[in-house]
């Protein structure tokens, strides 16, 4: 099969699809691979690399676009990538489709077949596809966190792991999923004082396991939301519904009784955010400030470090990469129910109910689209 990898044009983007280890595995399975020109260059891949792993280099996107049957990316198409995506081709990358309404109507207008990362599952449920960049992003939250309460970055001046003599910084951690363990590991090692807010009283049960006491799990029906946060110097938003638009968990009117200075950083950003306030943000101009308090919404935030997320990504989607393209993707995802569960549009119909839902299309099941 032709796969062809464009360089990620979103802004501050620097990761890749595929690794050059990923393109010989891929091409010495006998598939064609197309990678744009040095796609891979900021995050330390190059085109020998690519080349003799056995990669054509293309000058264009347009002709990778023209060329390819599978289309892998890490970032949701752009507008401009969205107008060269033909009918009945695979999109296999991260598409974060209920929060973006233009990008759902455009691939839908594009008859193609986009399978989005995000939502592909596990037997247990897990996201496998998201898992290793809310990792990142998780460990990464709390690292940018502790820049941004720095004075210079109009934080409240301290030290989140505090000093000698000084108390170290309060952190509350919204979601106890992927992003939260991730953010906790960090912030306990900075050695602040670390509450982690879950609906499920099992995983933080499991969470206490892990980190003993060097974490206060919070059930979040049996605490006041608005104190924990009045009295934190970092929140961290990692709350994560599948597929779907995060729940506003932090309102507006929670910031008036926030420490001025004090920072949230909203993982969950890619999904509409789980902060009233929060709107997306880049690395060029990662933060803003509302009500004194400094937010932190950079919506892409493993491509900060892209060498590392594109080697963990990669490590996840190459198996299911090498399904498609072995197989097709009708017999791949009639298979498989976890790899079907990453079909979110289907030649003009929306195969996922929750991007259904929150933009009025009519809902297709993904098993009866494969029909």
């Amino acid at each position: 099969m032709k796969i062809g990898v464009p360089k990620e044009i979103k802004s501050q983007e620097n990761r890749i699809g595929l690794t050059p280890e990923s393109v010989k595995i891929l091409t010495s399975n006998g598939n064609e691979v197309m990678v744009e020109n040095n796609g891979g260059f900021e995050a330390g891949f190059y085109n020998e690399q690519y080349k003799s792993a056995g990669a054509k280099i293309v000058n264009k996107a347009e002709d990778i676009f023209n060329d390819s049957e599978i289309i892998v990316k890490v970032k949701e198409p752009q507008p401009s990538e969205v107008k060269m995506i033909k009918e009945n081709q695979i999109v296999f990358t991260y598409l974060h489709l209920a929060a973006a309404k233009e990008l759902t109507k455009g691939l839908v207008d594009s008859k193609s077949v986009c399978i989005a990362y995000e939502t592909v599952t596990d037997n247990n449920g897990r996201l496998p596809l998201l898992a290793p960049m809310s990792a990142v992003a998780g460990r990464m939250s709390v690292q940018a966190g502790a820049h941004c309460l720095e004075k210079n970055q109009k934080g409240r001046g301290l030290l989140l792991g505090g000093a000698p003599g000084v108390d170290p910084g309060n952190v509350v951690i919204l979601g106890g999923g992927v992003v939260g363990e991730n953010a906790a590991i960090i912030a306990t090692g900075m050695k602040a004082k670390v509450h982690i807010v879950d609906k499920s009283e099992k995983r933080l049960d499991e969470l206490s396991k892990k980190f003993g006491d060097l974490i206060i799990p919070k059930l979040s029906d049996e605490i006041d939301l608005e104190k924990l946060i009045s009295e934190c110097d970092l929140l961290v938003g990692g709350v994560l519904i599948p597929g779907a638009e995060a729940p506003k968990l932090v309102t507006k009117k929670m910031l008036k009784n926030m420490k001025r200075g004090s920072v949230i950083v909203d993982v969950a950003i890619d999904q509409g955010g789980c902060v009233e306030t929060s709107k997306p943000t880049t690395f060029a101009e990662p933060t803003y400030i509302v009500d004194d308090i400094v937010h932190y919404c950079v919506a892409n935030m493993p491509g900060g470090v892209p060498r590392t997320s594109t080697i963990a990504l990669n490590k996840a989607t190459l198996p299911f990469l090498s399904k498609l393209a072995t197989d097709g993707y009708l017999k791949a995802l009639g298979d498989d129910p976890n790899f079907l569960a990453g079909l979110n549009v289907h030649k003009g119909q929306i195969t996922y109910k929750a991007v259904a839902d929150v933009f009025g299309y009519d809902y297709l099941t993904a098993k009866d689209a494969l029909n």
